[in-house]
């Protein structure tokens, strides 16, 4: 939306419409807009092709307030991620346009469902309890424009669970596997598939996982070829399947 705002501008000035002065005034803001405690990045889309996405753990409600305003002045989407339940729904209260997912932990407001993506992300959890990874990454990627599809609990504990669902597996075009524990499920998916798997430690496990080291570490001497992610990101996960999804 910003690149067809500034074209606009930019028009008016040839034909006369506005002076040169009056479209600095407009666009003088859109590199960045420093309100004191964050500069927002209004050029990331432009760049990028993908909107600023805020990490709301660490800022005030009120912090987070008054990015997302300055950001739907924009006329930019809205993600914002690491949220604790009560600033979850103080921004529904305050943006009843937007959604929050309390599993997800995420508040989004989107007006352009366009899918953009050329294929399925589909997003597996190894367990029940690694879903609310496994949520981040499945928002963050719908927000993106991929169309994106869930496979939960089918860890290794109970692997014909997985067998199951070869059909699903097969049909995606890059996976993200979220799983504590031990961390095993994303070698496995990856010696069956023939497209990228990204896999996400979670810190979920008993103590000898060390929240999450152990599941880390084991994807990353996987000797199935996986990208790995840091523990808990199922944000940066779905990012970089974006990435891939729009080659």
């Amino acid at each position: 939306m910003m690149d067809e705002k500034l074209i606009y501008l930019l028009k008016n000035v040839k034909n006369g419409d506005i002076s040169v002065d009056e479209a600095y005034e407009k666009l003088k803001d859109l590199p960045f807009e420093d309100l004191n405690h964050t500069k927002l990045d209004h050029h990331r889309l432009i760049r990028k092709g993908m909107e600023e996405v805020v990490f709301g753990q660490g800022k005030t409600i009120h912090q987070i307030i008054e990015i997302v305003t300055s950001m739907r002045q924009k006329d930019i989407n809205v993600l914002v991620t690491r949220l604790s339940n009560k600033a979850g729904k103080s921004l529904k209260e305050t943006f009843p346009v937007g959604t929050y997912d309390e599993a997800a932990r995420c508040f989004y407001i989107k007006e352009d469902e366009a899918i953009k993506g050329k294929g399925i992300v589909l997003v597996v959890s190894a367990g029940t309890s690694d879903i609310r990874v496994a949520e981040e990454a499945y928002i963050t990627s719908v927000f993106f424009g991929n169309q994106t599809e869930r496979l939960y609990d089918v860890g290794v504990a109970g692997i014909h669970r997985l067998f199951q669902n070869l059909e699903i597996l097969k049909r995606a075009r890059v996976i993200i596997v979220a799983a504590g524990m031990e961390g095993a499920l994303p070698s496995i998916i990856a010696g069956i598939v023939g497209v990228p798997v990204i896999g996400v430690p979670t810190s979920i496990g008993y103590g000898a996982s060390f929240g999450g080291l152990t599941a880390l570490l084991a994807m990353l001497n996987s000797c199935s070829t996986i990208s790995v992610f840091n523990i808990d990101n199922g944000f940066g996960a779905a990012y970089f399947a974006t990435l891939i999804n729009r080659l």
